[in-house]
């Protein structure tokens, strides 16, 4: 009802909800690692993933159901904005649960852990990690977000088939975590990346 400007605050909303996503995915991994029982970080910092695959199954669940209860002109009219209401709630959720988790032991021994200064000297394993962080989100992202719409517009898949698919796919995927990062715990994190 209120035209372009529609897309403008779609665009924002998805903007913000992306550097929130991002600001927190660091540190939300970090947290896991330094809370972890010595030798099973990887088996704890595996539940980052499974939480975040494990978001994207309930929206993928959402959506079966929908599809399941509403016919698709009631879902291009007003079914879409439910999973936006179920989010808005849900963050509301994290935001308490976030300011609610202590620090870590490790809290305050910071010195010069992320100057530009720290950065620049170690210039070479920044753009290691810079480089397998981009591919991981990369595959990550093409897997569990595009692939359904692939189905659908390059495989010819109904709608309704591709997003039971991707919610069994996201199933799997999510119960798997754990075991590689319990692998990882085991043969290494370089070998179990190699792998």
């Amino acid at each position: 009802s209120v035209g372009p400007a529609a897309a403008v605050f779609l665009l924002l909303a998805r903007m913000l909800q992306g550097l929130s996503v991002g600001g927190e995915y660091g540190t939300s991994a970090t947290y896991m690692s330094e809370v972890a029982i010595k030798g099973r970080r990887g088996f704890f910092a595996s539940f980052q993933y499974v939480t975040l695959i494990g978001g994207q199954l309930l929206a993928s669940l959402v959506l079966v159901c929908l599809q399941a209860v509403l016919t698709s002109e009631q879902l291009t009219a007003w079914g879409w904005r439910i999973p936006f209401f179920i989010g808005a709630g849900l963050a509301i959720v994290a935001l308490y649960l976030r300011r609610s988790l202590a620090e870590t032991k490790e809290a305050g021994h910071e010195k010069e852990a992320g100057t530009f200064g720290e950065l620049a000297k170690y210039w070479r394993a920044f753009c290691v990690v810079l480089a397998f962080t981009a591919g991981g989100s990369l595959s990550f992202y093409t897997f569990t977000t595009y692939m359904q719409k692939y189905l659908v517009n390059t495989a010819g898949m109904p709608k309704t088939s591709a997003s039971q698919v991707m919610t069994w796919v996201l199933l799997v995927y999510m119960l798997i975590q754990p075991i590689f990062g319990a692998l990882s715990d085991k043969i290494g994190r370089k070998t179990n990346m190699i792998i």
